[in-house]
């Protein structure tokens, strides 16, 4: 990760997020509003000056499903960066719920299934609409 050093002094979960998708920019929007301690570092992969590789990863895998970083470096992706980015901005007493194992399936299940989804759902694709398939580890 090249570019760690460029975020608020705050952060503590940095987001990927694609702004062309009209749900999640609603949620980064809603974050952004209750992110008063600026521990949340958004970097819109929509945006384009953003290159992936300038952050060790490619486009498909950022397309695919949401990614994050940590303080230290380490990679998450999934649900569990909505648990830390939650966990930001104060919601930790609750986020320890999203962890009990028929809960956390759960979420996993669903936001496999809006990721995989989400173009169309959008209304962002019309004939074929898929998001762009990865073998990355990223």
């Amino acid at each position: 990760m090249t570019k760690l050093e460029n975020g608020p002094a705050t952060w503590t979960v940095q987001v990927f997020f694609d702004g062309d998708c009209p749900l999640c920019a609603k949620e980064i929007a809603m974050i952004r509003w209750l992110d008063r301690g600026n521990r949340v570092w958004m970097v819109d992969i929509s945006k384009p000056d953003f290159h992936a590789e300038d952050w060790g990863m490619t486009q498909p895998s950022l397309m695919a499903e949401i990614h994050g970083s940590l303080r230290g470096g380490k990679r998450i992706k999934g649900v569990e960066v909505f648990r830390r980015i939650y966990a930001a901005v104060g919601f930790s007493p609750l986020v320890w719920l999203t962890r009990i194992p028929g809960i956390s399936h759960s979420l996993d299940w669903g936001y496999r299934h809006f990721a995989k989804n989400r173009l169309k759902w959008t209304g962002r694709c019309t004939d074929h609409c898929e998001v762009p398939k990865t073998n990355s580890k990223t």
